[in-house]
């Protein structure tokens, strides 16, 4: 099942509200980071397994293990395993704000490993919408956070972390997009969760000695499970398929991808609904720059055939 390209741009941007959600459901839930993300990706893996066995069928589902077996396994290890350790750490150090702002940046990357891995060279256009795009993250992350950074000596572990969890996301996108391509999106992306899961589960358990029993989901004291269960399905399950798929349909995935920095925007506007935080002057700058940017890059083809016209009619 792939998705539409008339529609890669709606699915990346709801993929991105689900992106931009998933740093307050994962403090919310109270859950140390390392463990959370087996929780995420054990049931957001096993959610899209379902998926898409109900969609596909079993046979659909596995035909890229089967085809390209060593692929899937190193991609899903680096790529889901690697990044999302990293995401969920990282808030252990560092505040939602300072990992949902910081975590933008995939789109800068997803553009540096188009070109390291397909030689799809950087547009004067989006060189410069990315280095506007990013003055805004840098106005954002100036504004007040410098001095939590300074003061929180951990913290610089979150950022470090954040931008672990950036580049290796960025290179998982555009190395598993033939995959995608070839296979549909529903069918990788599920594998690709799913062993990732699988991955983290062993991975925190030895590194980390953190066991995690499945079994145990609805034994967890207070909402903890619900946490979990809104960050595995809606976070996770939706999300993923909704964010790889779409990139993999859209006609420019560098430009596609750009709408991730709508991010911190969508997280500020979630810190101002439901934490009742307050935004300065300076952060709604930031806002309407890093908007302002996206907005340029996706309409930008339009932009430039108007232009031809107008000049063409003179």
């Amino acid at each position: 099942m792939n998705i539409p390209a008339r529609f890669a741009t709606l699915a990346v941007f709801v993929g991105v509200l689900g992106h931009a959600s998933s740093e307050f459901v994962a403090a919310g839930s109270g859950v140390a980071g390392p463990e959370l993300s087996v929780w995420r990706y054990l049931l957001g893996g096993a959610g899209l397994v379902v998926l898409a066995l109900l969609i596909s069928g079993p046979r659909a589902l596995f035909a890229p293990l089967r085809a390209h077996a060593w692929d899937m396994v190193w991609l899903s290890v680096v790529g889901v395993s690697g990044a999302y350790l990293a995401f969920h750490w990282a808030l252990d150090f560092a505040s939602p704000v300072q990992v949902a702002t910081l975590v933008t940046t995939i789109p800068i990357f997803v553009g540096l490993a188009s070109l390291i891995v397909n030689g799809q060279p950087l547009s004067a256009v989006k060189i410069i919408t990315g280095l506007f795009a990013f003055a805004g993250l840098a106005l954002l992350i100036t504004d007040g956070l410098i001095d939590k950074l300074i003061a929180g000596r951990d913290s610089i572990w979150g950022v470090l972390l954040t931008l672990l969890c950036a580049v290796l996301g960025a290179f998982y996108a555009v190395r598993v997009r033939p995959l995608v391509v070839r296979y549909g999106a529903l069918n990788v992306t599920a594998l690709s969760m799913m062993i990732g899961g699988i991955g983290l589960w062993i991975g925190v358990g030895l590194a980390f000695g953190v066991r995690v029993d499945p079994l145990t989901l609805f034994e967890r004291p207070g909402t903890e499970s619900t946490w979990i269960l809104v960050l595995a399905l809606w976070n996770t399950t939706i999300t993923q398929f909704l964010w790889i798929g779409g990139l993999a349909a859209a006609a420019d995935i560098t430009r596609a991808s750009y709408l991730f920095f709508l991010k911190p925007v969508i997280a500020a506007a979630l810190a101002v609904t439901f934490l009742g935080t307050s935004l300065s002057l300076l952060q709604v700058f930031a806002i309407v720059v890093v908007t302002g940017s996206v907005l340029v890059e996706i309409y930008w083809p339009r932009l430039a055939r108007h232009r031809q016209g107008v000049e063409a009619g003179r």
